[in-house]
């Protein structure tokens, strides 16, 4: 791909989406780090709901270990995976407390090496609550940046990230991440993407496959309504 088509595909999805935020509700970085831990194969709305009423209950490290782990299971038992993501809230919360006085480091090498914090979340983290320029590639981006050509369709979630990283100017790094993420949510969606209307079907490979196969289908459709249409006029006369 070419620096020019990468740059009409920022530019479109940043026209669709200029105001593309991360959906996850926190006020502060130790917030943001469990709320990006919990959406681990969940989604923002529950983790939203979820962390309404944990943020209330748990306002420092020391809150999630004043309870037993029972407890922290009961309160995160609508997310998915919850009795490991709780043991992981734990764990982390007593490192934030042994090695940095309770705060969530601004380091992504000090990040992925807590408990339930991986490469997407640390990235999440560091842009997000430090103002650190990073591409956190989640399903969304994956999906949407392999359709468009912006990465390979055999490439890993570390190749896609690095890939964006070279076609997507550094300082645009943070807000892309958001936009490719409502692009994905809200329009390229897995399984009814919006190929009819979408303003980057001219450069999307998977988008153009999928407007074929749909107008096969659709002659298909018509050329076996018509053969109806005939062989009812013959049994009419």
């Amino acid at each position: 791909m070419n620096a020019a088509t990468a740059r009409h595909i920022l530019d479109t999805i940043g026209n669709m989406f200029p105001d593309a935020h991360c959906e996850l509700n926190h006020s502060n970085a130790f917030e943001l780090t469990i709320a990006v831990l919990l959406s681990a194969q969940c989604t923002d709305e529950t983790v939203n709901k979820v962390t309404a009423d944990l943020f209330q209950k748990y306002k420092t490290p020391e809150d999630y270990l004043a309870v037993p782990l029972e407890e922290l299971e009961q309160d995160i038992r609508r997310i998915g995976l919850y009795r490991n993501k709780a043991k992981h809230i734990q764990s982390l919360c007593r490192i934030l407390l042994e090695q940095y006085g309770g705060e969530v480091p601004d380091s992504h090498d000090k990040l992925v090496q807590l408990p339930g914090v991986g490469r997407k979340t640390a990235n999440v983290v560091v842009s997000n609550a430090f103002g650190v320029p990073a591409i956190a590639v989640d399903t969304h981006v994956e999906r949407v940046s392999k359709r468009l050509g912006l990465a390979g369709w055999d490439d890993s979630v570390l190749e896609v990230e690095k890939k964006l990283m070279k076609r997507v100017p550094r300082e645009e790094w943070t807000i892309t991440h958001h936009r490719l993420i409502f692009f994905g949510r809200y329009h390229c969606k897995a399984q009814n993407p919006q190929c009819q209307v979408c303003p980057l079907l001219d450069v999307c490979r998977e988008g153009k496959k999928r407007m074929k196969t749909s107008r096969i289908r659709k002659d298909k459709e018509q050329e076996t309504s018509a053969k109806r249409q005939v062989a009812k006029k013959r049994l009419q006369l």
